[in-house]
């Protein structure tokens, strides 16, 4: 009986083993990573779907230009723009000429009332009715307490110290 051996067709055979081995262990492993990744990925949706304070639509373009509103010229010279029927009471900062902040001058846990209102302390607003004070550079109180972070809304550069907020 001849026996021919084909070292090279078992080489192959191996490799296309090793190989099938290999991706179904990659596959595996990326999974794994997507949904480790998905589940550690938190979402601050939750912090500002503020049950509070009510989602106003509106959109209102400042003019820094104008006196009511030139602390916005300066940077970091947080401002307080009143509720005029149109919009809510807003407190608005510049970061710089291109980056703004705009957040809503309710207290974020409690419903409005009189006391509700926030006041600019430096670069921070402070609720008075529970005495928390919050960042105005990422809403977060500076302690950590309270529940829910201030309410941002959108800004939009629109020109030279003239910039749009809106819901």
């Amino acid at each position: 009986m001849l026996i021919i051996y084909k070292p090279k067709l078992n080489n192959l055979n191996l490799f296309v083993l090793l190989l099938s081995k290999n991706l179904q262990m990659k596959k595996f492993l990326l999974a794994i990573t997507i949904i480790i990744l998905s589940f550690s990925c938190s979402s601050d949706r939750v912090r500002n779907k503020n049950p509070y304070i009510p989602n106003y639509s509106f959109s209102i373009v400042i003019d820094a230009n104008l006196p009511s509103y030139s602390g916005l010229r300066s940077s970091i010279n947080p401002i307080k723009i009143p509720d005029n029927g149109q919009h809510p009471t807003l407190i608005l900062m510049m970061i710089s000429p291109t980056d703004y902040r705009a957040w809503d001058a309710n207290c974020p846990n409690q419903y409005p009332t009189t006391c509700s209102q926030m006041s600019i302390n430096g670069v921070n607003a402070k609720c008075a009715c529970d005495d928390i004070e919050y960042s105005l550079f990422n809403g977060v109180s500076i302690d950590g307490s309270g529940e829910y972070t201030m309410k941002p809304y959108k800004i939009e550069v629109v020109g030279t110290n003239i910039v749009r907020v809106s819901n």
